[in-house]
């Protein structure tokens, strides 16, 4: 499985770069194979070079009678050269979980380094690759949908173009290629202009349709990097939900591997 997956994608990969004009602007193929592959390199190309982020965030959780809770957050990512990115997510609010801190190393097909400190035990849990399709603290998230999406992560395959509103949009499916995804497929619709996902339908591994995320008001940043404020995602199966409101995105600041380190689970206390 590994084998073919990467002779296919060091076949697309040679045809993706011979496929692209002066400006880097994407040629479409025919194949849908490819032509996803090409799709997905470009949103991965335009959304590289950031080098490290941080945002602000509250996380909304909702239960399918319209009840629901708050909790604020911060995540900073660090972008690392030929790897996955690095990402430190570290709960302020509200006290019972204030301090719970979560760190990832995203790699390609290797199983991802994930670890949640839990100041009321005051000890840090490494993540079993098993447990990957867990929710993330009680959301409508999963571990595995808090990593980086790096392009040998998945297969892909061009659907169709279609409009979101009134955006227009490349719809691709991409299906892991690592284990322990609790995920069959996804479908992406990935917006022409920023290469920037709009919406996201999760199916599980029976293939029925399992969660549905959807993006709102991207904002540029650095005058290149697009970011979402919103993002809603809705467990279609049991009616639960859980929105993510963004605010106050910083670049270039300046964090170092230390920052992200196992220590820093314990020194980030919200």
């Amino acid at each position: 499985m590994k084998i073919q997956f990467l002779i296919m994608v060091i076949l697309c990969l040679g045809l993706y770069k011979g496929s692209l004009g002066a400006q880097g602007e994407q040629v479409e193929s025919t194949d849908p194979v490819i032509k996803g592959f090409e799709i997905a390199s470009e949103m991965i190309r335009k959304d590289s070079g950031w080098i490290d982020q941080h945002v602000e965030m509250e996380m909304i959780l909702s239960n399918r009678r319209g009840e629901s809770s708050t909790r604020s957050l911060n995540i900073r990512r660090l972008e690392v050269e030929n790897d996955g990115d690095k990402t430190l997510t570290t709960f302020h609010y509200p006290k019972d979980i204030k301090g719970t801190s979560f760190l990832s190393y995203t790699h390609s097909l290797d199983p991802d380094d994930q670890w949640l400190y839990l100041p009321a035990l005051k000890r840090i849990k490494r993540i079993s690759s098993a447990y990957k399709s867990g929710p993330f603290v009680g959301s409508e998230f999963a571990y595995e949908d808090m990593t980086s999406q790096e392009l040998e992560r998945y297969t892909y395959k061009w659907l169709r173009d279609e409009f979101v509103g009134e955006r227009e949009a490349f719809v691709i499916e991409r299906q892991p290629a690592y284990e322990y995804s609790g995920y069959s497929r996804q479908v992406v619709w990935l917006d022409k202009i920023m290469y920037q996902p709009l919406r996201l339908d999760y199916y599980d591994r029976k293939d029925s349709l399992l969660k549905v995320l959807n993006f709102e008001g991207y904002k540029k940043y650095l005058n290149r990097f697009w970011r979402p404020d919103k993002m809603h995602m809705e467990n279609i199966q049991t009616g639960k939900k859980t929105s993510l409101i963004m605010t106050d995105y910083k670049f270039e600041n300046g964090f170092t591997d230390r920052d992200f380190d196992r220590n820093a689970l314990r020194r980030n206390r919200g």
